[in-house]
């Protein structure tokens, strides 16, 4: 019997109606400045926010713009973001077959749970990703930009850096396998406090240099073990965009942050 996971957060954190949606995506992705999107490799990792789209939409389009030269070359997305509703020890799989979103259902790698199986970190938890929206606000982009990808879904709850990139190592492949990190930056700081903040955060990054506090990004944690995984393959992290709530349609006392970050594998070639 196969299960699908239903959305959470349609009509809420983006619009509940599929050609409205597609709409809304394609329109972000166009807006994308040419040199941002087409500039450079495909990315073997990304970081995006998740919040509504309103809020965020255009920046994580930032990063998604830049996989549409691997359109046909993805096929597995490995995406984790932070337990917001439900904690959790580790990282949990959703034990669905299929996410689903107004656009149309993403099957779940099954090779790639069967080789986490082992993990002691990797656990199956529906009700951590029942409400979840850090995940789910990704998938309309990446149904969007990539044809035909399997999806590993992870919530990441109470984890050590290392057992996050042990994670993303086992599942690391080549050219087909595309890792998303969901995460925002700071929260509920005046804006020109959380610019500060997003911009010392941001260059923590870009430096490779971890751990982040939930304080800097609610990812932390998976961002945390991105960075561990991209010193060991030698990624270079290179910043799309930087903005937040205020700059959108927030008010200016309490901001969210967000950032689109792109990280690519050198080539070694001379």
């Amino acid at each position: 019997m196969q299960t699908v996971r239903q959305p959470a957060v349609a009509g809420a954190f983006y619009p509940g109606q599929a050609t409205e949606l597609a709409l809304d995506v394609r329109t972000f992705l166009a807006d994308v400045p040419l040199d941002t999107g087409n500039a450079g490799p495909v990315p073997k990792a990304i970081v995006v926010p998740h919040a509504g789209y309103v809020y965020s939409g255009s920046t994580a389009a930032l990063a998604y713009a830049r996989l549409a030269a691997a359109r046909q070359i993805i096929r597995r997305v490995v995406l984790l973001g932070p337990a917001h509703r439900v904690p959790v020890r580790g990282l949990a799989l959703p034990g669905d077959d299929y996410l689903a979103t107004p656009l149309g259902q993403v099957a779940v790698d099954q090779a790639a749970v069967a080789q986490l199986a082992q993990l002691p970190q990797v656990v199956v938890n529906r009700s951590v990703h029942a409400q979840e929206h850090a995940l789910e606000v990704q998938l309309p982009f990446l149904q969007t930009v990539l044809d035909n990808f399997k999806l590993v879904p992870l919530v990441v709850g109470d984890a050590t850096p290392e057992e996050v990139a042990e994670v993303l190592e086992r599942l690391w492949g080549g050219p087909e396998t595309l890792l998303v990190i969901s995460s925002d930056l700071s929260h509920f700081l005046p804006y020109h406090s959380a610019q500060q903040t997003d911009n010392r955060t941001v260059q923590s990054i870009l430096n490779l240099d971890g751990p982040l506090s939930h304080q800097q990004a609610c990812g932390g944690t998976p961002i945390n073990g991105l960075l561990l995984a991209a010193r060991r393959h030698g990624l270079q992290p290179q910043l799309l965009g930087l903005c937040n709530s205020g700059d959108s349609v927030g008010d200016r006392d309490r901001v969210v942050g967000y950032a689109a970050l792109a990280f690519t594998e050198v080539s070694h070639a001379h």
